[in-house]
């Protein structure tokens, strides 16, 4: 590996970035990652992350096995699911039914981030920070990434974990296309009065999806995907409150704030392809979905653990055919979730068509009594 400063370098030390980084680090290769700015942990302990995430038992195994999963204090487990459609509809799941423990943890992303930054720092993984990549270029055998300090990165592939807005995926030009939903989702955490019992809770009201997720102790994760995000952040605290626990029909008594809301726009991005001459992407630089089903980060760790599988005992890390093989093994996996995803929000926001509303809503009624169906939903969840 003469000339090369790396096998792979990897722009974006977010959750998926560090833990392919920490992957790659574990099965001996060389690895760069490039991040503008450490994250800093000194405060991790006060109050709470507004950005909390839903991770399966397969990638709490793989995060386990690199060393990286959180303190169980801060982790809330989603034991059941209870899905209520807009007009009677409902339809639940629960772990046991398929010999789990939990359809997902919920963590915040400061404490897996904590996790994996802990895990990296004894790895032997190459963190640079302080600037940020002005330039890449490939050639047959080789990416090269230059910094806005100057220093240049040579390396077999060079990797974009560097989310919706790749610039990795535009130096690449690797096209993608891009459909807004119109909705933002709002998130904000809260302490609530009554016990979630593990219970993660979601409503389909016609015109917004609002999920409650169980966190740690008596507190819940919120995300409400609407068309009318200012109208709801408007408000003060209490009516927000209030118009949150109303709008649950106060499953968990009265809320009150431990974060403060924000919004963020959704979109489905789907590239033409995922990977390019000595390129390849990874997490939300590769794809996003709608957050309806939490699936999100699921999908980029998966990303992030396929292609470390298929790296780590390359003799070349970038070679093409082995890109190929990295995008065919993750296509069906994510656009079959991209198309479950996008059909639900479609299917429970299609106005004009008669029945519409009776239609989804006795399919959620009727797939709640069909126990193998359901059996077999769960055990897909959570990843058996």
């Amino acid at each position: 590996m003469k000339g090369f400063d790396a096998d792979v370098v990897i722009v974006g030390g977010g959750l998926v970035g560090a833990s392919l980084a920490l992957a790659l680090a574990r099965a001996g290769r060389r690895v760069t990652l490039v991040e503008g700015q450490v994250p800093d942990f000194s405060r991790i302990t006060e109050g709470w992350d507004a950005r909390i995430y839903a991770v399966s038992p397969a990638n709490r195994r793989f995060l386990e096995g690199l060393g990286a999963w959180p303190d169980a204090s801060r982790l809330g487990t989603i034991a059941r699911m209870e899905v209520h459609g807009d007009a009677g509809g409902e339809i639940d799941f629960d772990a046991r039914e398929a010999g789990g423990e939990a359809l997902a943890w919920i963590a915040e992303n400061r404490w897996l981030l904590a996790a994996l930054w802990a895990s990296l720092a004894g790895a032997g993984v190459d963190v640079l920070s302080g600037s940020k990549p002005v330039s890449l270029a490939t050639r047959a055998d080789a990416a090269e990434l230059t910094l806005s300090d100057g220093r240049r990165l040579v390396a077999r592939l060079a990797v974009g974990a560097d989310g919706a807005n790749s610039w990795v995926r535009e130096q690449a030009g690797l096209t993608a296309r891009v459909d807004p939903y119109g909705q933002s989702g709002v998130v904000a955490n809260f302490a609530c009065e009554k016990p979630h019992g593990d219970v993660a809770r979601q409503w389909f009201t016609g015109d917004s999806i609002l999920a409650w997720l169980p966190m740690a102790g008596k507190h819940v994760s919120m995300v409400w995907s609407t068309f009318e995000p200012d109208a709801l952040l408007a408000q003060g605290d209490d009516a927000f409150c209030a118009k949150v626990a109303e709008a649950g029909g106060f499953e968990l008594g009265q809320l009150s704030l431990v974060s403060r809301p924000a919004a963020f726009p959704l979109r489905l991005i789907r590239p033409e392809a995922v990977v390019a001459e000595r390129v390849a992407l990874v997490g939300d630089a590769a794809h996003t979905v709608h957050p309806l089903a939490g699936q999100g980060v699921n999908l980029g760790f998966q990303d992030a653990a396929t292609l470390a599988g298929l790296i780590a005992s390359a003799r070349d890390a970038g070679d093409w055919l082995l890109l190929r093989r990295y995008q065919r093994a993750r296509r069906e996996a994510v656009t079959a979730m991209q198309l479950t995803c996008d059909g639900l929000f479609k299917l429970f926001h299609g106005k004009g068509l008669p029945g519409l509303p009776w239609l989804r809503n006795t399919g959620l009624n009727l797939t709640n009594r069909l126990t193998p169906l359901k059996r077999e939903l769960v055990r897909h969840a959570i990843g058996f």
